[in-house]
């Protein structure tokens, strides 16, 4: 019998280089030659002629070209599910990812393409005393299971390094590269920084999202106190950069305004659009047809004042009479003034740049809060208010939206999207990233327990979640049986940790022959779960990491299946053409009727015992059941 190949499952994350070349061949066939730009031909068809390299605006770095080459390299490493360390696993749709951010990013390339409505970073402000992610760009996932395996302390980018500044732009260069990817349409990115590095940050975000998609340069009050120890000036502020990734399709929700705190607005002739306030009719300076002589109610005749003129033109105000806009007093013999209606005024106030401690907070408060959850342990230095953040998931996300953080330090995005999430009812999501950087020896957090940033973070999510329901729950006793009950808020969080991939790589030096045979035979190593395998497969075929996964039983064997029938999975040993059947059936049960799912399914290669008449047994029964996407691992 002739030998059954079914092909591999893709093993590494999107291919961006491909995905870009092919967007340009469809838009200008005419440079792409044997799979290669003629850069030449671009720019004559973009009609750039004549500039040199020396003569263009630009910022340029030590290491740029390499940082721009790793964001386009694949990520051959996966995340592993740790449900042990997660909150309510079968239910959250909120992620806590341990790991380098860069191959983080990466592989969330596919499953998260075009899908965050926001991303808020405080990143390292390259002070000379906080760490700096140095990339190893030859094997970046190795670097990171190297440093962060073998518990080395990692180093700070003092200000004595000749490439300073070089080593943190290539440090950000990539990630923004990646993180911009990620973004909707509609989406915007915020970024908090301070002095040291904001002229450079603008220029970075300005080549990758387009200057012409910068938002607003905001600057945020972080200290209420001068520092009389400074020499110069005590600083009080931090930056926050705000990018569009297309500003022509985003929008601002605006601040929520305190409906009519002031009792501006009353309904004194029960207008049935509801209540509203009388404006001014008269403007200036005057324009002659805005002149006219208006009757009031009572018979009295009136002009406008010296020098002003009417709101409208006769003829629209005659329409607005007829509308019932005009108000001339109870009395009906004042002057006339137009009724502004409290449902037509924009739902937000148009946000300032500057952002006041007393309303979003400020670092010390900040920090006392975040001692007050941990029971007067400090644990945190300067970590961000929660209203900060709030703020800007006010003015820029939906009810609905994912929310991204690849800095996430204390967790207070995540915390942040709860607390608001319970105030306005909204479902949002947050996919938190932070690398296991160790917390110092002789650290309080240490001294209790934590050995890493992440494990003091997690818990802040596990408390702060907790104490939020508590306030849910109190508002809900305290205003009595009517209250409308509060919709279920998720607190949960699932955990993953990067680490290589779950499948063995060919080696191909000789003198490892016997041992890379084997790992051929068996290609799937021997510390990883089914789970793991299971998610690795997931992110490579760019199902979301929260996707509802079904378990079935067919033939004693487990199926997974999600997505209405798009993906279906059995990582079994000795497998029977009774499970391709099962499976067959399965698909036609779950997928939508009428609907094309384009079902894959996924097999352990090994499942097949090495048996050719198995496997292409199993083919044939799926094809009978339309199912042509086949893969194993």
């Amino acid at each position: 019998m002739q030998k059954t190949n079914i092909p591999q499952a893709e093993s590494k994350s999107a291919e961006l280089v491909a995905q870009n070349l092919e967007q340009l061949k469809q838009i200008f066939p005419e440079v792409i030659k044997e799979g290669r730009v003629d850069f030449e031909a671009l720019n004559d068809l973009l009609g750039n002629y004549g500039d040199t390299a020396e003569e263009r605006f630009a910022l340029n770095w030590a290491g740029k070209a390499n940082a721009r080459r790793e964001a386009q390299k694949r990520s051959t490493g996966t995340l592993r599910p740790c449900p042990e360390e997660s909150m309510d696993w079968d239910n959250t749709e909120n992620l806590y990812i341990e790991g380098d951010n860069l191959e983080v990013l990466k592989l969330l390339q596919k499953s998260y393409h075009s899908r965050v409505k926001m991303i808020y970073i405080d990143p390292p402000y390259n002070t000379g005393k906080d760490f700096v992610y140095k990339d190893n760009y030859a094997d970046n996932m190795k670097n990171y299971l190297e440093l962060t395996g073998q518990d080395k302390k990692l180093s700070t980018n003092t200000e004595s390094d000749g490439r300073y500044h070089s080593n943190w732009l290539n440090m950000m260069y990539p990630r923004l590269k990646l993180a911009r990817n990620l973004l909707t349409d509609d989406g915007v990115i915020f970024i908090s920084i301070d002095d040291n590095e904001v002229a450079n940050l603008r220029k970075v975000c300005d080549e990758i999202f387009g200057e012409e998609n910068f938002v607003a340069q905001l600057i945020w009050e972080r200290a209420f106190a001068p520092v009389n120890l400074k020499k110069h000036f005590s600083e009080s502020h931090d930056y926050i950069l705000c990018f569009a990734k297309n500003l022509d399709t985003t929008s601002c929700n605006g601040l929520r305004r305190t409906e009519d705190a002031d009792n501006r607005y009353q309904n004194p002739d029960n207008d049935p659009r509801g209540v509203w306030q009388s404006d001014n009719f008269s403007v200036g300076p005057r324009i002659i047809e805005k002149v006219y002589e208006i009757t009031t109610p009572s018979g009295r005749k009136v002009l406008p004042p010296e020098g002003r003129c009417w709101l409208l033109t006769q003829k629209r105000y005659d329409e607005f009479v007829k509308d019932n806009r005009i108000w001339y007093g109870s009395e009906g013999n004042g002057v006339p003034r137009i009724k502004r209606f409290l449902s037509e005024v924009k739902a937000g106030i148009t946000p300032m740049t500057l952002w006041k401690y007393v309303e979003v907070g400020h670092s010390q408060d900040a920090t006392q809060k975040l001692k007050q959850l941990f029971d007067g342990n400090d644990f945190f230095e300067y970590p961000k208010p929660v209203g900060l953040i709030q703020r800007c998931l006010e003015l820029y996300s939906n009810e609905d939206s994912i929310i991204l953080d690849f800095f996430s330090g204390s967790a207070t995005t995540a915390h942040a999207v709860m607390q608001l999430n319970a105030e306005d009812g909204g479902n949002r999501k947050y996919i938190c990233v932070q690398l296991p950087e160790p917390t110092p020896e002789d650290s309080e957090a240490r001294k209790a327990g934590y050995i890493t940033i992440p494990e003091i973070a997690k818990e802040r999510i596990r408390r702060a979640g907790k104490k939020i329901l508590e306030e849910q729950k109190a508002k809900v006793e305290k205003e009595g049986l009517f209250t409308e009950e509060p919709k279920k808020l998720d607190t949960g969080f699932k955990v993953f940790k990067l680490d290589s991939s779950n499948i063995n790589e060919w080696d191909s030096d000789p003198g490892n022959l016997e041992t890379a045979l084997n790992k051929s035979l068996f290609n799937i190593k021997t510390d990883r779960s089914e789970d793991d395998l299971l998610y690795e497969i997931l992110i490579k075929y760019g199902i979301e990491l929260t996707e509802k996964i079904n378990s079935h039983i067919i033939d004693e064997k487990t199926v997974y299946e999600m997505g209405a029938g798009s993906l279906i999975v059995c990582l079994a040993d000795s497998l029977s053409t009774a499970v391709a059947e099962g499976i067959g059936k399965l698909y036609k049960e779950v997928s939508p009727e009428g609907v094309d799912a384009n079902c894959r399914v996924v097999f352990k290669e090994t499942g097949f015992n090495g048996s050719d008449e198995v496997k292409t047994n199993t083919l044939l029964i799926l094809k009978q059941h339309g199912i042509t996407n086949v893969a194993t691992v």
